[in-house]
């Protein structure tokens, strides 16, 4: 579903003017929330931020922050919660971009840092969205093992254009051969089954708490990601536009 088309069936407000407020997309490595993440972002004008990106970015331009990081990740511990948080807050409130909402990526990954983001969205609204109550709005995409193993085990890439193939979904005309240029497309390492099944465990092991204590709270919207992508698209779509934001 491209931008016109769903704005088309969103009705006549122009949705770059609407409070958004912060939206955390939940789901499986391949269950497609970078794609929705996209969608989202350009049709509302909410940035996308990734804790991952905002990691790097910090360490490359030597912040305070990122010096911090820097040596944390030189000793060769995990960067502490502390840290990522004081980025985001950063992020959030330096933006001239945040003012009406954001998409986060990565974040929250834990039970207590989806606390913190609570307190910390109390304080945010207050300031932007005065005598309202926010809290975030929370969408998991939920795809079946089979099928996420066959979105990530199928996928093939082309060294040469960079154009991405599924051997199950969307194959390329000639076996092993990039539609554009003839290049042998390649897999990555890590997208055997082993690694796959390690990294779906170690996902749900991690997010089911969080889907509890969302689904608590009356936070938490859920999609089947097993639908082809426009309808996906929609659902994430409506839960967006149709969320209190009283």
């Amino acid at each position: 579903m491209d931008t016109q088309t769903a704005m088309t069936t969103m009705g006549s407000v122009d949705p770059k003017t609407r409070f958004v407020g912060a939206l955390v997309l939940l789901g499986s490595p391949g269950a497609g929330k970078g794609t929705q993440s996209k969608v989202i972002s350009a049709l509302y004008g909410i940035p996308q931020i990734s804790t991952g990106d905002l990691l790097r970015e910090n360490v490359a331009k030597g912040t305070e922050l990122g010096r911090l990081v820097k040596s944390v990740m030189e000793s060769g511990v995990f960067v502490p919660d502390v840290l990522v948080q004081d980025m985001l807050a950063k992020r959030v409130r330096d933006g001239r971009d945040t003012d009406r909402g954001f998409i986060l990526d990565g974040f929250p990954r834990t039970l207590p840092q989806a606390q913190w983001l609570d307190r910390f969205l109390e304080g945010w609204t207050a300031e932007v969205y005065p005598g309202h109550n926010v809290p975030p709005v929370v969408i998991n995409v939920a795809v079946g093992y089979n099928q996420l193993l066959r979105r990530l085990t199928g996928r093939r890439s082309c060294p040469t254009c960079g154009r991405i193939y599924n051997v199950y979904f969307q194959p390329p005309r000639i076996a092993d051969l990039c539609d554009l240029d003839g290049s042998n497309l390649v897999s990555r390492r890590d997208d055997c089954e082993d690694v796959i099944s390690g990294r779906l465990r170690e996902y749900e092991t991690k997010t089911m708490p969080l889907i509890e204590y969302y689904k608590s709270r009356g936070a938490l919207y859920e999609i089947d990601g097993d639908q082809e992508l426009d309808k996906v698209t929609a659902a994430a779509l409506k839960i967006v536009e149709n969320a209190d934001r009283s």
